[in-house]
């Protein structure tokens, strides 16, 4: 199964990030994007790919030990930036960012130790992904427009096991469908 770990966000913090984001889609260039759906909003701390089933249990007592070890941690939707060669827009995170860091770190670490294939390890961005470009497109004007950006701040309290299904039908704009597998409480019982 394709598995990630991941933060999401609580359901007050992304109702005030739609708003947001339908101010985005009023500006110019905004329909040149495929904008990520609500149920696609999340940090994504590791992503795992297809995890052989036999590995998903090892995967996750180590995912829950990881939770376990981590206290939980203020953090806040603010501000944004780009990637892919500016064809990607995603909302940036303020809050203690180094511990959402630190639980990135964790999760790619458990996925390690379960024997679930990871290649290298790479620099951990904090960013929830609102929008990639269908073509050429410069989200630099979204980028501007989120720099003023903050949301509430919310107390991250767990870690989330997501399994991602992707789009079959091949019809333009089908987004991935998220189950969340399992929730780690932060610091609780492991």
């Amino acid at each position: 199964m394709r598995l990630f770990a991941a933060v999401l966000p609580p359901e007050d913090v992304a109702d005030e990030l739609a708003a947001e984001v339908a101010r985005l889609r009023g500006l110019p260039g905004a329909d040149g994007l495929r904008w990520t759906g609500r149920p696609g909003w999340h940090f994504t701390l590791a992503f795992y790919g297809e995890v052989a089933d036999d590995l998903v249990p090892g995967l996750s007592d180590r995912l829950a030990r990881a939770a376990h070890r981590t206290a939980p941690f203020p953090l806040a939707l603010s501000g944004g930036g780009r990637f892919g060669g500016g064809r990607a827009l995603w909302a940036g995170a303020s809050g203690d960012v180094a511990a959402l860091r630190l639980l990135a770190g964790r999760a790619e670490a458990a996925a390690r130790r379960a024997g679930v294939p990871m290649g290298e390890p790479r620099h951990y961005k904090a960013h929830l992904t609102l929008a990639r470009g269908r073509g050429p497109v410069d989200v630099r004007p979204h980028v501007d427009a989120l720099d003023g950006f903050t949301g509430r701040t919310w107390t991250v309290a767990d870690l989330a096991l997501v399994r991602s299904h992707l789009p079959r039908s091949g019809a333009p704009g089908e987004q991935p469908h998220y189950e969340t597998v399992a929730r780690w409480a932060l610091g609780g019982p492991g």
